[in-house]
């Protein structure tokens, strides 16, 4: 049989297997859950899984280039203290624990996305000027980047907020919660700009090949502290969603984040050697790791099972992703 005139099932099946599996595992739990499929329950993981949805979205950029931002995790919390900080009420004793506030919410906003913009801007310049490895910087950042947060609130929560903070996380337009419309509109625009800008042509000629962009005229050390830049405002947003969602910021509130974010961006097809990605697909890993959590969690399994399986989706995911790319080139 001529496969020129027919529809190539293996190639089909590779291309969509991620999405394959995330309808198959939709499938089982609906099955093994009566509650799986109720609105309740698929709005409680849009509301859920909003903050790392956010959070995946700056990696995957991060990642196509090439590099890796550990510090998001630390970037998000420390937004959610020091946006918190300005929107504290007055306390029982009648006085504020942290903090100058109360401001609006919106200075409160503005303030946790600027920690973000500078922790990731300082990310960059030193990947991109000081050319140190990604890993190492952001390690070394994730580490500055809690002792802040935990120094700034003396490793307490920040709570009392107001109301219009906490309602940034916590409004619903109609039965839809607005944090899935922040995700929509944060995905449109992070795809725009890796389909229909110069900046994303950038991103990936960089995570393809570093070289042969610089020598294109790539700017590479610029569009590395935008890469950065970007990843840290997601981050810091995440942030100050979880505090707003929590009615309290804290210095560990999006501890391991960073792990599901990376996660979510291999599982979704985004290549750990750089270069390759779609929003799409990141898209994908995103819900599919929302669907294995709230899934875990209605079938009772372990908390610390749960992290077992995590570790092993990682695990498929980049062996699937290196063999991938082995037979490509």
């Amino acid at each position: 049989m001529d496969k020129s005139k027919g529809f190539d099932w293996r190639s089909a099946i590779s291309k969509h297997t991620i999405l394959i599996v995330l309808i198959a595992m939709v499938i089982v739990l609906a099955f093994l859950d009566r509650n799986f499929l109720t609105f309740i329950n698929i709005k409680n993981i849009i509301v859920l899984e909003s903050s790392r949805g956010i959070m995946t979205l700056g990696m995957c950029i991060v990642m196509i280039s090439m590099g890796i931002d550990l510090s998001v995790s630390s970037v998000a919390a420390l937004a959610s203290v020091v946006s918190s900080s300005l929107v504290q009420e007055l306390t029982y004793s009648g006085r504020i624990l942290h903090g100058v506030g109360p401001f609006p919410a919106w200075v409160a906003l503005i303030a946790g996305l600027v920690v973000g913009a500078i922790i990731g801007a300082i990310n960059g310049w030193i990947i991109g000027y000081i050319k140190l490895p990604p890993f190492i910087a952001t390690l070394g950042m994730t580490t500055i980047a809690l002792g802040i947060a935990y120094t700034y609130t003396n490793a307490s929560p920040v709570s009392s907020l107001s109301n219009d903070f906490k309602a940034l996380s916590q409004t619903e337009i109609g039965p839809i919660p607005v944090t899935a419309v922040y995700i929509v509109c944060l995905g449109t625009l992070t795809w725009v700009l890796l389909k229909k800008t110069k900046f994303g042509k950038y991103v990936y000629a960089i995570g393809s090949n570093e070289n042969a962009a610089s020598v294109a005229g790539v700017a590479i050390k610029r569009t590395k502290v935008l890469i950065y830049t970007y990843c840290g405002i997601l981050a810091a947003f995440a942030g100050i969603l979880m505090a707003g969602r929590a009615g309290a910021g804290n210095a560990t509130l999006a501890k391991g984040y960073e792990l599901d974010a990376i996660s979510a961006s291999a599982i979704g097809g985004v290549s750990m050697t750089g270069g390759v990605g779609t929003l799409g697909g990141v898209i994908v890993g995103i819900l599919l790791l929302g669907v294995l959590n709230n899934g875990m969690l209605l079938l009772g399994i372990s908390p610390y099972f749960q992290q077992i399986i995590k570790g092993l989706i990682i695990l498929i995911a980049v062996t699937f992703d290196t063999r991938k790319n082995s037979k490509n080139n």
